[in-house]
């Protein structure tokens, strides 16, 4: 089991930059992959960004050159910067990993809205 406790949303001008964090309950050396979902209303859920234990970050086309995501091996930690907010990164994100073992969990989600 792997519990993940989300951080870091909330409300913010179009433009502005905010930094999700996302704790896991277990190592994450024993995490393959972790990375965060977001889903606003009456869209379909989008894989925002994901990394693996050593390796480099990969982003949806949406998101490139504006977020970066960024994971703390020590403390069990991703975190997700998101630099020149939108009004449409407006949704729910929700921190997501994958073990070793190829289970996957979720995060309960952090509301994220950017006003015009």
């Amino acid at each position: 089991q792997v519990q993940l406790v989300e951080s870091g949303g909330g409300l913010v001008q179009a433009g502005g930059s905010l930094r999700l964090s996302c704790a896991a309950s277990r190592s994450t050396f024993s995490i393959n992959r972790m990375g965060w979902y977001r889903q606003a209303p009456g869209k379909q859920r989008e894989l925002v960004a994901h990394i693996t234990t050593y390796g480099s970050g990969n982003y949806a086309d949406s998101v490139k050159g504006r977020f970066t995501i960024s994971r703390d091996n020590a403390k069990d930690t991703v975190y997700l910067q998101m630099n020149s907010l939108k009004p449409d990164d407006t949704a729910v994100y929700r921190c997501w990993a994958v073990t070793i073992e190829g289970y996957n969990y979720w995060g309960q989600g952090t509301q994220v809205t950017v006003s015009s």
